[in-house]
């Protein structure tokens, strides 16, 4: 029997309904509908516009959300190599589905051989589920030569104005005001030339109020004002022409390994029967029952990357978060299981490594036995995603009424991180587990 996982885009997609939901009626953003040689034509938007009055028998008069199938071997195929997650790399997409993206627009965004392609429908963006703040964006893309696309960082869901709710990194041609490489009505950049034949490595380095746009090597712009917006989604542009994605990845930035000073900043709880201890080689060891290891700093809204290793395919640990501080685990969990039900990565057998406990199991379990996992997860208001050796497992919201237990209810206000020794089976070695506090979003979005 295949083992085959199913979805629609992210703003159909069963277990992000809600997130998307207010994704899909605000609409999208970018630049002016209309093709303008001044640069007052890529400052503004209002709402979304076709690029074309359609009739509505016309075939790109509308666009059906996309299906994907992708089986269980496709996606572990794409997890990234350990000696990158552990400097934080993951994919955005995984190559075959939209899963943590969101259309947001008319436009016919689909999948192609490993590849997110646009080029009929509105004047819209497919963005990130998530928020990021310092990072660095490496794709590659590949265009039509009249093609006039961009890619959008630290964006609002529907950006207004590209001088203040977001930072266009156009690609356009030589004739735009903007041309490839430069970040539209900020600077106009060195003009890169696209070769449609070709695909061209985009490298976008975002860390405080920094922004350097590579392509190919060659740096086309630099900002060292960009302190407005700080922080926001990814977006992909459609306007005109055709536009190719592939091999998106991103590297968050600023984080501290909490375990550097060994178990300095922890407190082990007293009274259970777990042991905590520093290796030889600086890694946590997790061993010998139930115990909870608790940082004594608390952390709201976070970045975290854990590498753990664990040997017996049954070994059970966690990582918890928002935890109420001096209290017995209660917080949210990101699962850290690598345990499957008859040998199927799609049925994990409990909630599955990455996966937020009794809130979203791992759509598939990236993790494995013997061998170095990393877990990258985001918590930002009331969602959470996650990444297990770079591929993204989990894409939650939290619905419930405020609370201040995470077990009953969501819970926003800080609180601390705990490594759990969950039974006399468990023997989890962490080498790393490191956090960069998230900056807040404008607007509160």
């Amino acid at each position: 029997m295949m083992n085959r996982i199913f979805s629609r885009s992210s703003y159909v997609f069963t277990i992000a309904t809600c997130l998307c939901a207010s994704m899909i009626i605000s609409g999208c953003s970018s630049s002016a509908t209309t093709e303008s040689t001044d640069n007052e034509a890529e400052t503004k938007t209002g709402s979304v516009a076709a690029i074309d009055e359609l009739p509505p028998e016309s075939p790109e008069a509308s666009f059906e959300p996309p299906v994907f199938e992708a089986n269980a071997e496709k996606l572990l195929a794409s997890r990234l190599p350990i000696e990158r997650t552990r400097e934080g790399w993951i994919r955005l997409f995984d190559g075959h589905t939209l899963f943590g993206w969101v259309i947001g627009g008319n436009a016919n965004f689909r999948v192609e051989d490993e590849t997110i392609v646009a080029d009929q429908g509105e004047n819209c963006l497919l963005t990130t589920s998530t928020q990021w703040s310092d990072y660095e964006l490496e794709l590659q893309f590949q265009c039509d030569e009249e093609t006039n696309s961009g890619v959008f960082v630290r964006t609002t869901l529907d950006p207004q104005d590209v001088t203040t709710d977001c930072y266009e990194v156009n690609i356009a041609p030589p004739s735009n005001p903007f041309p490839t490489g430069g970040v539209v009505q900020r600077t106009k950049g060195q003009t890169f030339d696209t070769d449609p034949e070709k695909w061209h490595t985009m490298n976008i380095l975002c860390n405080g109020s920094t922004l350097r746009v590579t392509i190919d090597g060659t740096v086309t712009c630099e900002l060292d004002d960009a302190t407005r917006p700080t922080t926001g989604y990814i977006g992909l542009q459609h306007r005109d022409g055709r536009v190719a994605f592939k091999d998106i990845q991103l590297r968050p930035l600023g984080l501290k390994n909490l375990l550097a000073d060994g178990l300095e900043g922890w407190t082990v709880r007293e009274g259970m029967e777990g042991e905590y201890r520093i290796d030889d080689d600086g890694h946590l060891v997790v061993d010998g029952g139930k115990q909870q290891l608790e940082t004594k700093a608390v952390f709201g809204d976070f970045v975290m990357l854990a590498d753990y290793k664990m040997d017996d395919p049954k070994s059970n640990s966690g990582l918890f978060f928002r935890a109420i501080p001096g209290d017995e685990m209660m917080g949210y969990e990101c699962q850290v299981s690598n345990e499957l039900i008859d040998g199927n990565p799609l049925q994990p057998a409990d909630c599955g490594a990455g996966g937020i406990f009794r809130r979203q199991d791992a759509r598939v379990v990236a993790g494995e036995p013997k061998r170095w996992n990393s877990i990258l997860l985001v918590a930002e208001g009331n969602h959470f995603a996650t990444w297990v050796n770079g591929l993204q497992v989990t894409d939650i919201v939290d619905t419930r009424k405020a609370d201040e237990n995470p077990r009953r209810g969501l819970r926003l206000e800080p609180g601390s991180i705990i490594v759990q020794g969950h039974d006399k089976t468990t023997q989890a070695t962490y080498r790393q587990i490191a956090v960069a506090e998230k900056v807040a979003a404008e607007g509160g979005e």
